[in-house]
Order: C-alpha cells, then structure tokens, then sequence
C-alpha cells in the first residue's frame, strides 16, 4: 500500500494510514527521498496517528529515514505516536534516539517552523 505523500509549502506530509509491509517501508524510504530532491523541501511529518503497533523494523526505518533526510537537507518530525504505542516502544527498548517527535500534525508543522 503506497503511503500517499502531499506537498504543502517547503514541507512534506506523508499520513501512514494502516500498518506497512517491509516493502512499503522501502518504498515510503525511496519517494520520501526522491521527493526531497525534486521539490526542495525544508521538512518531512511523518504521521503514524492510525498505527496501533510500531515494531522495530518499522520504528528502525522511520528513524533511517529521519537520518537519511536530514542528510539532504530536510528535517523530518514523527507525529500521532499513540499513547499504547509509545508504552511498548518504551518496554521493549525500541529506539527513535535524536528523532524530532510531536504529539500531531499541528504541532509538527509549528515545530518545523520554528526549526526552519
């Protein structure tokens, strides 16, 4: 399932709508990338609002991503992370060290103008 990805302004919105195969994760990675280059842009949100689970190879992409970005020039915020999910992130030492986080899209868009 593709991740539908939206430009708004410098900054892209990417809304994970339901769990992703590996595949999709390579996928979101490579658009992501592509897309910065061509369209220039300054951020990434990333939204995992409708994620009810996030195991480590999903939380280990995202923060892949957030590196691999911020090396092009383009700071990316995780955002939406549910409270159920943050809690067993938490109990199974899963990592998004150095990662920016908001609780929503609003407060990801008003942090990354704050950054940017």
């Amino acid at each position: 399932m593709a991740v539908p990805i939206l430009k708004q302004g410098k900054y892209l919105i990417a809304s994970i709508q339901s769990a992703l195969t590996d595949s999709d994760m390579v996928s979101l990675r490579e658009d992501l990338m592509e897309q910065v280059g061509r369209y220039r842009s300054r951020g990434i949100i990333i939204d995992v609002t409708a994620l009810d689970v996030m195991d480590s190879y999903a939380s280990r992409s995202l923060r892949n991503i957030a590196y691999m970005t911020k090396l092009r020039g383009a700071e990316t915020v995780l955002v939406g992370i549910q409270a159920d999910v943050a809690y067993a992130m938490v109990q199974l030492g899963t990592s998004l060290e150095e990662v920016n986080t908001a609780l929503d899209l609003e407060e990801g868009l008003a942090f990354l103008d704050q950054l940017i």
